[in-house]
């Protein structure tokens, strides 16, 4: 049971080492500016692959084929946005995690005030319609009424 623990513990702590390590020695550029800069853009270009992962920690061969690329480019002297504009222009807004508001991306940014608004509203008309003031409403019965009925069923009995 002790080895089981010490598997888990192992797991999680390595774990995160492990997907920092997604930049193989050999694509490591000698100038430790450029390198700088090249792991600033791959942090916030997306894995096509993955999805989720920035290309900076995934294993996939697509984000080492990206990854490659940045560095290619910005030995060229590309700047930052000239690099993020080539990806964008080769694989579209969907690599960054971050992409620009244009008209396309515009229900992406939104939807979540959406959805919260949708939420609030469906929320207050519940709460609305459950309230006890409408349930005192339904069942008011004036005191003329009751008497009415109740002189009624005595009446028939």
């Amino acid at each position: 049971m002790n080895y089981l623990k010490l598997l888990f513990i192992s797991f999680f702590y390595l774990a995160p080492i492990a997907s920092s390590m997604a930049v193989e020695p050999d694509e490591v550029l000698a100038d430790s500016k450029l390198e700088s800069r090249a792991r600033d853009i791959s942090t916030n270009v997306r894995c096509v692959v993955c999805q989720n992962e920035p290309i900076d920690t995934s294993n996939s061969g697509v984000a080492r084929d990206l990854r490659i690329l940045i560095r290619e480019r910005l030995l060229a002297g590309d700047s930052n946005k000239e690099v993020f504009k080539y990806l964008v222009d080769r694989y579209g807004n969907f690599i960054l995690f971050k992409p620009p508001l244009t008209l396309s991306t515009a229900l992406l940014w939104f939807m979540p005030l959406l959805v919260f608004a949708l939420g609030v509203i469906i929320l207050v008309g519940a709460l609305k319609k459950a309230s006890p003031l409408n349930k005192s409403k339904i069942f008011i019965v004036p005191n003329e009424k009751k008497l009415d009925v109740l002189v009624n069923k005595k009446g028939k009995e």
